[in-house]
Protein backbone atom coordinates (compact mmCIF):
# COMPACT_ATOMS: atom_id res chain seq x y z
CA UNK A 1 0.00 0.00 0.00
CA UNK A 2 1.28 3.38 -1.11
CA UNK A 3 1.98 6.09 1.67
CA UNK A 4 -0.01 9.16 1.03
CA UNK A 5 2.80 12.12 0.36
CA UNK A 6 1.43 14.94 2.99
CA UNK A 7 2.68 18.59 3.56
CA UNK A 8 5.42 16.87 5.81
CA UNK A 9 6.88 14.87 3.95
CA UNK A 10 7.01 17.41 0.93
CA UNK A 11 8.92 20.34 3.10
CA UNK A 12 11.25 17.18 4.55
CA UNK A 13 12.04 16.66 0.58
CA UNK A 14 12.22 20.37 0.30
CA UNK A 15 14.89 21.00 2.89
CA UNK A 16 16.75 17.78 2.19
CA UNK A 17 17.37 18.98 -1.69
CA UNK A 18 18.05 22.53 -0.42
CA UNK A 19 21.22 21.23 2.51
CA UNK A 20 22.65 19.26 0.15
CA UNK A 21 23.33 22.13 -1.99
CA UNK A 22 23.98 24.48 0.20
CA UNK A 23 26.43 22.08 1.44
CA UNK A 24 27.83 21.25 -1.81
CA UNK A 25 28.35 25.05 -2.44
CA UNK A 26 29.76 25.19 1.26
CA UNK A 27 32.64 22.52 0.36
CA UNK A 28 33.75 23.87 -3.25
CA UNK A 29 33.97 27.49 -1.55
CA UNK A 30 36.12 26.05 1.63
CA UNK A 31 38.27 24.09 -1.49
CA UNK A 32 38.53 26.79 -3.22
CA UNK A 33 40.15 28.84 -0.73
CA UNK A 34 42.20 26.72 0.79
CA UNK A 35 43.83 26.10 -2.58
CA UNK A 36 44.46 29.82 -4.03
CA UNK A 37 44.26 32.43 -1.25
CA UNK A 38 44.23 34.98 -4.09
CA UNK A 39 46.82 37.17 -2.27
CA UNK A 40 49.35 38.86 -4.29
CA UNK A 41 50.97 41.14 -1.61
CA UNK A 42 50.13 40.83 2.46
CA UNK A 43 49.09 44.84 2.20
CA UNK A 44 47.99 46.34 -0.98
CA UNK A 45 47.97 49.79 0.52
CA UNK A 46 51.48 49.45 1.35
CA UNK A 47 52.63 48.12 -2.09
CA UNK A 48 50.93 50.42 -3.21
CA UNK A 49 52.61 53.23 -2.04
CA UNK A 50 55.94 52.75 -4.52
CA UNK A 51 54.16 51.25 -7.27
CA UNK A 52 54.23 54.19 -9.62
CA UNK A 53 57.88 54.68 -9.17
CA UNK A 54 59.18 50.80 -9.05
CA UNK A 55 56.86 50.33 -12.75
CA UNK A 56 58.71 53.57 -14.13
CA UNK A 57 62.10 52.42 -13.23
CA UNK A 58 61.40 49.04 -14.36
CA UNK A 59 60.24 50.19 -17.74
CA UNK A 60 62.86 52.59 -18.00
CA UNK A 61 65.55 49.47 -17.92
CA UNK A 62 63.70 48.19 -21.32
CA UNK A 63 64.29 44.40 -20.07
CA UNK A 64 61.73 41.97 -21.21
CA UNK A 65 61.95 38.43 -20.00
CA UNK A 66 60.71 34.71 -21.58
CA UNK A 67 60.86 31.06 -19.95
CA UNK A 68 61.44 28.09 -22.28
CA UNK A 69 61.19 24.19 -21.23
CA UNK A 70 62.98 21.91 -23.20
CA UNK A 71 61.84 18.68 -20.99
CA UNK A 72 64.36 18.64 -18.27
CA UNK A 73 65.32 22.38 -17.82
CA UNK A 74 63.77 25.32 -17.19
CA UNK A 75 65.48 27.88 -19.36
CA UNK A 76 65.28 31.63 -19.01
CA UNK A 77 66.34 34.34 -20.92
CA UNK A 78 66.30 38.19 -20.72
CA UNK A 79 67.29 40.56 -23.26
CA UNK A 80 67.40 44.95 -23.01
CA UNK A 81 65.61 46.93 -25.13
CA UNK A 82 68.31 46.04 -28.27
CA UNK A 83 67.68 42.60 -27.80
CA UNK A 84 71.06 41.67 -26.08
CA UNK A 85 71.26 40.01 -22.56
CA UNK A 86 72.16 42.97 -19.82
CA UNK A 87 73.83 42.80 -16.96
CA UNK A 88 72.29 41.26 -14.11
CA UNK A 89 73.63 41.80 -10.59
CA UNK A 90 71.34 38.75 -9.40
CA UNK A 91 67.85 36.69 -10.70
CA UNK A 92 65.83 34.05 -9.20
CA UNK A 93 62.76 32.63 -10.36
CA UNK A 94 59.77 31.44 -8.38
CA UNK A 95 58.11 28.51 -10.40
CA UNK A 96 54.79 26.56 -9.85
CA UNK A 97 51.31 26.46 -10.25
CA UNK A 98 48.55 28.96 -10.95
CA UNK A 99 46.27 27.52 -8.87
CA UNK A 100 48.46 27.21 -5.97
CA UNK A 101 50.97 27.74 -3.98
CA UNK A 102 52.02 24.18 -2.66
CA UNK A 103 54.63 23.24 -4.74
CA UNK A 104 56.11 26.30 -5.22
CA UNK A 105 60.18 25.86 -5.90
CA UNK A 106 62.95 28.40 -6.30
CA UNK A 107 65.52 26.43 -8.46
CA UNK A 108 69.10 27.32 -8.50
CA UNK A 109 69.58 28.97 -12.08
CA UNK A 110 73.02 29.09 -13.64
CA UNK A 111 74.06 31.55 -16.51
CA UNK A 112 75.30 30.61 -19.28
CA UNK A 113 75.72 33.50 -22.14
CA UNK A 114 73.45 35.56 -20.95
CA UNK A 115 70.50 32.64 -20.59
CA UNK A 116 69.89 31.22 -17.19
CA UNK A 117 69.67 27.39 -16.96
CA UNK A 118 67.82 25.04 -14.03
CA UNK A 119 67.36 21.22 -14.39
CA UNK A 120 63.91 20.85 -13.15
CA UNK A 121 61.02 18.57 -14.17
CA UNK A 122 57.71 20.13 -14.83
CA UNK A 123 54.75 17.77 -15.12
CA UNK A 124 52.71 18.78 -18.50
CA UNK A 125 50.33 21.67 -17.96
CA UNK A 126 50.42 25.46 -17.05
CA UNK A 127 53.05 27.26 -15.01
CA UNK A 128 53.31 30.22 -13.51
CA UNK A 129 57.07 31.95 -13.00
CA UNK A 130 57.74 34.76 -11.24
CA UNK A 131 60.96 36.45 -12.20
CA UNK A 132 63.24 38.92 -9.92
CA UNK A 133 66.10 40.09 -11.88
CA UNK A 134 68.07 43.18 -10.24
CA UNK A 135 70.15 45.70 -12.42
CA UNK A 136 73.67 46.72 -11.44
CA UNK A 137 71.75 49.71 -9.79
CA UNK A 138 70.09 47.61 -7.58
CA UNK A 139 67.01 48.63 -9.75
CA UNK A 140 64.63 45.67 -9.47
CA UNK A 141 63.30 43.81 -12.54
CA UNK A 142 60.05 41.61 -11.78
CA UNK A 143 57.87 40.03 -14.72
CA UNK A 144 55.30 37.10 -13.83
CA UNK A 145 55.74 34.83 -16.92
CA UNK A 146 53.53 32.21 -18.08
CA UNK A 147 54.51 28.47 -19.66
CA UNK A 148 52.80 25.64 -21.29
CA UNK A 149 54.37 22.64 -20.59
CA UNK A 150 52.75 20.27 -23.36
CA UNK A 151 52.66 16.38 -22.90
CA UNK A 152 55.64 15.10 -24.61
CA UNK A 153 54.24 11.42 -23.95
CA UNK A 154 52.03 11.31 -27.06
Amino acid sequence: MAQELTGRHVLIITLSAFGVIIAVNLAMAFLAIGSFPGVEVRNSYIASQTFDRDRKAQQTLGWAARADHDGANLVIRVVDAAGNPPVLRDLSATVGRPTHRRGDVTPALRAEGGVYRAPLPLAPGNWTIQVTAFAPDGTAFRQKLHLYVPDRGN
